[in-house]
């Protein structure tokens, strides 16, 4: 009898490894699932109050030379842990930020090949964080990725506010659609004129991604301690509506150098059926690494007003002094010169700001498009763009510092950061 019950608790425990692991969020709100599926991938779910919000979605890496790192694993090991503290940011909007949440960490190994993985879920009220985990092993040391094969599988047709993926550039003009509408949409929104452009090669858009359901929840898909890794887009099915991630390559098409011994960022997943709380979220920079600096105390946060929106909401203010488009950085006289009437960081209208800012508790204001060479900023075909040193004709850098002092508000003025020729 003694020998019949060992053998089920034995039978039993080796069972307990295959089943599905399920993690709660402290309020109860979110439930996530962990499992292998038949090929014994590692998948995933997550539901916000009984809500699918990624349906089961895969896990695992393609790596060099072409190996596929995302099935034929067994689960070695499983514990879950809690913690609930505070602490205390540099700068940002709360002076306290509460860390409270529930772990699973899965340590898997492949069959055949003997490789470990581990992943490291963490779920807060407010969202899914996880991340892989690569342990120094003595068969695998250096490997290059292919891709990562996370996915997330949506669960419908969902409202999307995106902008498309490139490795250059995410100042694109965000677009709201449906999901099933990217595709037709796409080349429309690469259609801007940007100075640095690389878009990728399929459909894909970038990250943080809002999204809203039809059934009321506003879902975000994100990244937190991006360190030594490729930044993620997001590959879109838009018939499935499965997102997958697209890692950043090199020239060469590699995704990421691993050596074992460092994790992958945070893939995140922030969730509510109240758009406030997406805002307030916390979730990404409890994610993040710790500050490392020891002492922060020259570090002074600023708020800060700009000249700069106004170029893209409609106003008819621009970057350029003049509408000549035939500049020679370092030779053109714009003193010669006709003003097109619009240029917007002008002396004038930046004291504008500046009366601003100081009558409503700002510190600063920030001011783009001071400097000589906005009017033929492309920068694939030209060398040199702009000046670093050299204002407009119509932006007194002397009187508006004086200015901006007797108001007690600071001027930062943008340099680009494309090619430039300093002026000496």
């Amino acid at each position: 009898m003694k020998k019949l019950i060992l053998c089920v608790m034995i039978c039993l425990f080796g069972v307990g490894f295959s089943l599905a692991q399920t993690l709660t969020s402290p309020d109860g709100n979110l439930v996530m699932d962990f499992h292998l599926s038949a090929d014994k991938t590692p998948v995933y779910s997550l539901k916000y109050k009984g809500k699918d919000v990624i349906k089961e979605s895969k896990m695992g890496f393609q790596i060099r030379p072409s190996f596929d790192f995302s099935k034929n694993f067994r689960i070695v090991e499983t514990k879950e842990d809690a913690s609930d503290t505070t602490w205390n940011p540099v700068w940002g909007q709360n002076s306290v930020i509460r860390d409270n949440h529930k772990e699973l960490f899965v340590a898997l190994e492949q069959e055949g090949t003997g490789w470990l993985l581990n992943i490291r879920f963490r779920l807060f009220d407010d969202g899914l964080g996880f991340r892989y985990e690569f342990p120094v092993q003595k068969e695998l040391r250096h490997f290059t990725i292919n891709e990562e094969v996370t996915e997330f599988q949506l669960a419908g047709d969902h409202k999307a506010f995106w902008i498309p993926a490139d490795y250059d550039t995410n100042e694109f003009q965000i677009t709201t659609s449906k999901l099933s509408e990217v595709p037709r949409l796409i080349d429309k929104a690469r259609d801007e004129a940007l100075a640095c452009k690389s878009p990728s090669p399929n459909l894909a858009v970038q990250t943080p991604l809002m999204l809203k359901s039809d059934d009321g929840l506003y879902i975000n898909i994100h990244e937190a301690a991006l360190v030594n890794y490729p930044a993620m887009h997001l590959n879109l099915d838009a018939q499935t509506f499965l997102m997958s991630s697209h890692l950043t390559p090199d020239k060469n098409g590699t995704k990421g150098y691993i050596q074992t011994g460092s994790t992958s960022p945070w893939r995140t997943i922030i969730v509510s059926d109240d758009a406030r709380n997406i805002l307030a979220s916390n979730l990404i920079v409890n994610l993040n690494e710790p500050c490392k600096l020891e002492d922060t105390s020259w570090i002074k946060p600023t708020k800060y007003v700009g000249v700069w929106w106004e170029y893209f909401t409609g106003g008819g203010s621009t970057w350029a002094y003049t509408d000549t488009q035939d500049i020679v950085i370092g030779k053109t006289d714009y003193t010669k010169l006709k003003p097109n009437g619009h240029h917007g960081a002008n002396t004038a209208h930046v004291k504008e700001y500046i009366d601003f800012a100081a009558k409503n508790g700002f510190d600063a204001v920030l001011v783009e498009g001071w400097n000589e060479g906005w009017e033929d900023n492309y920068a694939y075909a030209k060398e040199f763009i702009y000046s670093f040193t050299k204002a407009y004709p119509d932006f007194d850098v002397k009187e508006l510092q004086r200015y901006a002092a007797s108001k007690g508000v600071k001027i930062i003025m943008h340099h680009h950061y494309c090619p430039v020729k300093v002026d000496k």
